[in-house]
């Protein structure tokens, strides 16, 4: 595969999508000589190049800066990336994200002039189906890539296009694509999405992007064959196109399984944590295998106050040590200071002189965590990234989905996979300390459900580290996929 081919990539403006795309530029560079151009908005083209400096001494990867002006979308100044964003301000960061058209092209056009010949494929997000013209347009193929899973993806993709709980009054319903029998329930959709008519502006968006990116040349999809049968099955079939498993894009470091492995830590996503990752391993270092409860809710979310002091309360009362990934409560800036008035009256001292837990500030290396033996189980939003990164451990998780297509991730962990136990969902639902200490106890009680929870989420570690096994002439199955999406692409160009 010559050194005169070049790929473009194009991530959505999240951190749960820029860090997936380029753990899948560093296989690709692995796999090949090509040359590799991510785009995207200049803050977060600076957010990727302190990442990379930070985790890699010799990288070939390029990045352009596309033009984007926030202000003139209606957006606050400097607003280039949905963790800066609020929820009332969302729809409108989407629209806006649809005028890095312009620049793409000229990107694309002058990559055309300078080589002689349009790049190899551009390798566009899910959500920004308009690539697939520019695409097109400029002789090149457009390849959709998906940092969600295959079921997630394929619940998303088809309740966009249908919004088929419009068609019915019952709280359940089927979704097209979907086998019959699997049924959906309307607390599994986003308020934003029970509002959603096809006149709306979140309708306005995601059903033409989407349809367009079923148009592309085919998928990739940040997932594991062996993991995912069903999801993949009707993602094929509904799609109609070739959809390339390459995941899981983790670091190689975090599949290898030992208990505490510094290495990890050096691949985290550019933040700095809020505490020294040498003095949590210490803190795990001294707990029993299996006993430590995570609780985090990903890079940009959280729950609201009433939550958090249920959510605390139970913790504290389940007697079980724990590391919690804080910030604060719904309503409040979610980079500003942590108030102690948000937990129980003495709480962070009690965990303290008693250390049964940690409060991590706004973020902690989780791979590093995951992948200690101390930790049993992962009190998670479901988001696709933080899933993998536990299922790779052979971490069992106790749902909390907030956003997006996280309720259909732990519906399938749920109902697929039997490694999720879903506590609550949304940021709307009541919740009881009682519910939080019960769920505990029953996933780390070691017997029973939690016992079968934690033997199948240890065969699904295996079946991730299969997928990028590399020995000799064998190669896992996520490694084949990759080599066949650049073998096929290359040949066809």
């Amino acid at each position: 595969m010559g050194a005169d081919q070049h790929i473009v990539m194009l991530p959505f403006m999240a951190h749960g999508h820029l860090i997936p795309f380029l753990a899948l530029a560093r296989q690709i560079q692995e796999k090949s000589d090509f040359k590799i151009t991510i785009a995207n908005t200049p803050l977060n083209i600076q957010y990727l190049r302190s990442t990379i400096s930070k985790t890699s001494t010799n990288s070939n990867i390029h990045l352009a800066e596309l033009s984007f002006c926030s202000t003139q979308h209606g957006l606050p100044l400097n607003t280039e990336n949905t963790e800066s964003i609020s929820l009332s301000e969302m729809s409108k960061f989407f629209h806006a994200s649809s005028s890095l058209e312009a620049p793409l092209r000229q990107l694309v056009s002058d990559i055309t002039k300078q080589e002689g010949r349009p790049p190899l494929c551009i390798i566009s997000d899910v959500f920004f189906g308009w690539a697939v013209n520019v695409a097109h347009s400029l002789g090149t193929k457009n390849i959709s890539f998906t940092t969600c899973g295959a079921y997630g993806t394929m619940a998303y993709v088809s309740l966009w296009l249908n919004l088929p709980h419009r068609s019915t009054d019952s709280d359940d319903f089927a979704i097209p694509g979907f086998p019959e029998n699997y049924r959906f329930h309307r607390t599994q959709l986003h308020k934003y999405f029970q509002l959603a008519d096809g006149t709306d502006e979140w309708s306005k968006y995601f059903q033409p992007q989407i349809l367009l990116s079923i148009k592309s040349d085919g998928w990739l999809c940040n997932t594991v064959e062996e993991i995912e049968p069903l999801g993949l099955e009707i993602l094929r079939k509904y799609t109609g196109v070739p959809v390339w498993t390459i995941g899981p894009l983790l670091p190689p470091s975090a599949l290898k399984k030992s208990s505490s492995d510094s290495s990890v830590s050096k691949h985290g996503a550019g933040k700095e944590p809020g505490m020294a990752a040498e003095k949590i391993v210490k803190w795990l270092n001294l707990q029993k295998e299996d006993s430590v409860v995570y609780v985090s809710f990903g890079s940009q979310n959280t729950i609201s106050e009433t939550q958090m002091m249920a959510l605390a309360m139970g913790l504290e009362a389940s007697g079980k040590p724990f590391i919690w990934v804080i910030r604060p409560p719904l309503g409040f800036d979610i980079t500003g200071e942590f108030k102690s008035e948000w937990l129980p009256e003495g709480f962070e001292e009690r965990i303290k002189e008693s250390r049964k837990g940690l409060l991590v500030r706004n973020w902690a290396p989780q791979l590093e965590i995951l992948s200690h033996k101390s930790v049993g189980v992962f009190l998670s939003h479901c988001g696709w990234n933080s899933v993998l990164e536990s299922l790779s451990q052979g971490v069992p998780i106790i749902g909390w989905p907030l956003v997006a297509e996280q309720t259909y991730n732990s519906k399938m962990m749920m109902e697929e996979m039997g490694v999720n136990v879903e506590l609550t969902r949304t940021v709307e639902s009541v919740v009881s300390w009682k519910d939080v200490k019960k769920v505990i106890e029953m996933v780390l009680d070691g017997k029973g459900k939690g016992k079968e929870m934690k033997k199948k989420a240890s065969k699904i570690a295996e079946k991730i580290r299969r997928a990028i096994i590399e020995e000799g002439e064998e190669q896992g199955s996520s490694l084949l996929a990759l080599d066949h999406f650049l073998r096929t692409t290359s040949s066809s160009n």
